[in-house]
């Protein structure tokens, strides 16, 4: 039944990998490079761009007015969004450390390149902004949760549960005491060697 499910794992990461090689030729069409975290366009390739740019007048008026009326409540979402940044900071700077799990680089989720597109008005640009700190966080803090997760109780639900993440297909199966009294500490300790091997990659 491991086996199947090692097999299961790899093959998914096979497939991910394939998929992030097709995305790679698919933005490679685009014509664009990252130059110190910035992305730069060819210059033909940016004017068209920019030609598709809706201006900041023409994007008001054009506005549905019912947009325009929850936008104060969407963009309060930052409130809460900063306070969860915050906290997973001390978190991670307090707890982490005490166990030995790696903390969770807040970079790699935390994504802000959308602004360097030349088609987008600056209230798209903020508006990409927000679904980038919203969704970024709700990842990092994802990743946080599942190490957690994955040190305290690394156990499946008995239900199928949507969107696993993917320390998820590791753990021990709902039931089985067995697994789970003599693997735990293995579980602790793969932990600590990704924290490791992060270590000496920097």
């Amino acid at each position: 039944m491991t086996h199947q499910i090692d097999e299961l794992i790899r093959r998914i990461k096979e497939l991910q990998e394939e998929l992030e090689t097709e995305f790679k030729q698919k933005r490679e069409e685009f014509q664009f490079v990252i130059e110190k975290k910035r992305i730069r366009f060819a210059e033909e390739v940016a004017r068209q761009q920019r030609r598709l740019k809706t201006g900041l007048f023409r994007y008001l008026i054009e506005a549905r007015p019912l947009n325009i009326l929850t936008a104060p409540i969407i963009y309060a979402g930052f409130i809460p969004f900063m306070a969860l940044d915050l906290f997973l900071f001390i978190y991670q700077t307090i707890c982490f450390p005490v166990y030995g799990i790696p903390k969770v680089k807040r970079a790699d989720y935390l994504i802000f390149d959308r602004e360097d597109l030349p088609y987008l008005n600056i209230i798209e640009k903020f508006n990409c902004f927000y679904c980038s700190y919203g969704n970024g966080l709700a990842a990092y803090a994802r990743e946080v949760s599942a190490r957690t997760e994955q040190y305290w109780c690394p156990i499946k639900h008995a239900r199928r549960i949507k969107a696993a993440h993917d320390r998820y297909p590791r753990f021990f199966e709902f039931g089985d005491a067995e697994s789970f009294s003599k693997g735990l500490e293995r579980l602790r300790q793969e932990l600590e060697k990704e924290g490791e091997q992060g270590e000496e990659r920097r």
